[in-house]
């Protein structure tokens, strides 16, 4: 560790004799990357430039800068498009009810900007889909067959 800066010299003035001393010792030299030139010196100065620097490494799209609001609304925009490559309904339903418990839940506790925001209605994002598809739709329960009218016993007794 480094020692204290004295009381009776300025902050910068100490920070340049420990660089200066650092030097003298050669604490500097032989240091990885020494000589080559600086990623994006020759390009012109960005805004920014870290943050677009650290989305291209890590490989990720810029929405992940998006405060949650604005993240779910473009998951509603694209719900269409999400939507159309799912086989089953029970998918359909299932994506539909995970995107609508995390609208109301930002509903309930949201921060960030205000933005008009709603559960997505799942039986009308089915009957888009199933168009798109065009698909018969499947009925929960097979159809049972019509029995006779059930006769009660004191119709019985009065056909007698």
């Amino acid at each position: 560790m480094t020692e204290r800066k004295p009381t009776d010299m300025t902050f910068e003035s100490w920070v340049d004799r420990q660089i200066r001393e650092a030097t003298d010792r050669g604490e500097f030299d032989n240091l990885p990357g020494t000589g080559k030139p600086l990623p994006g010196a020759q390009g012109p100065v960005e805004e920014q430039w870290w943050l677009k620097d650290y989305l291209r490494r890590e490989d990720l799209p810029s929405d992940a800068l998006l405060p949650t609001p604005l993240l779910l609304r473009k998951e509603v925009d694209a719900l269409p498009d999400t939507v159309r490559t799912l086989k089953t309904e029970a998918e359909v339903r299932a994506l539909v009810a995970d995107l609508n418990h995390r609208i109301v839940n930002w509903l309930r506790f949201g921060d960030g900007p205000r933005v008009p925001l709603g559960p997505v209605n799942a039986d009308k994002t089915v009957d888009r889909w199933r168009t798109e598809n065009q698909r018969t739709p499947t009925p929960a329960q097979p159809a049972k067959p019509e029995s006779p009218p059930r006769t009660h016993w004191w119709h019985r007794w009065t056909r007698r």
